[in-house]
């Protein structure tokens, strides 16, 4: 495969936006976890219904961790691939390139693991009101 400087100018819309995508939800799950933090702070005591939840939260907030790191990686590699086809250095542009598709790869599967946890977090949450409706 020939690479040159437009396969990689390929990816820099790309990666930024998918970085945006994850900061996002990472915002927000920050922002559910303040909250959550803020109401039992006070209270000294978390519900036992919470326990799943709170498991759940903290594996959201790793994988998120690893996918923008992932996705971090994979935008340095673009720039390197980037620099190496500046020195002349197809090979060494290849490899490089090579990494970046891989972290991007990598990140996309950790950041689908993320989205089933959440729906797992959902599903819980709907769980709570099906028993409020079996109680009309």
């Amino acid at each position: 495969m020939d690479i040159d400087y437009t396969v990689t100018a390929l990816m820099f819309p790309a990666i930024p936006l998918i970085m945006a995508v994850y900061s996002n939800r990472f915002h927000t799950l920050s922002a559910l976890i303040r909250k959550l933090h803020d109401e039992y702070v006070f209270q000294k005591q978390i519900p036992p219904a919470w326990e799943k939840q709170l498991h759940n939260l903290n594996k959201r907030t790793n994988l998120l961790k690893y996918t923008m790191g992932f996705a971090s990686f994979g935008f340095l590699f673009n720039m390197l691939t980037v620099f190496a086809l500046y020195l002349d250095e197809l090979q060494i542009a290849r490899m490089i390139f090579a990494a970046c598709c891989v972290c991007m790869i990598a990140s996309i599967f950790i950041f689908l693991q993320e989205i089933r946890l959440s729906n797992q977090a959902l599903k819980f949450h709907l769980s709570d009101m099906k028993s409020m409706k079996d109680d009309y």
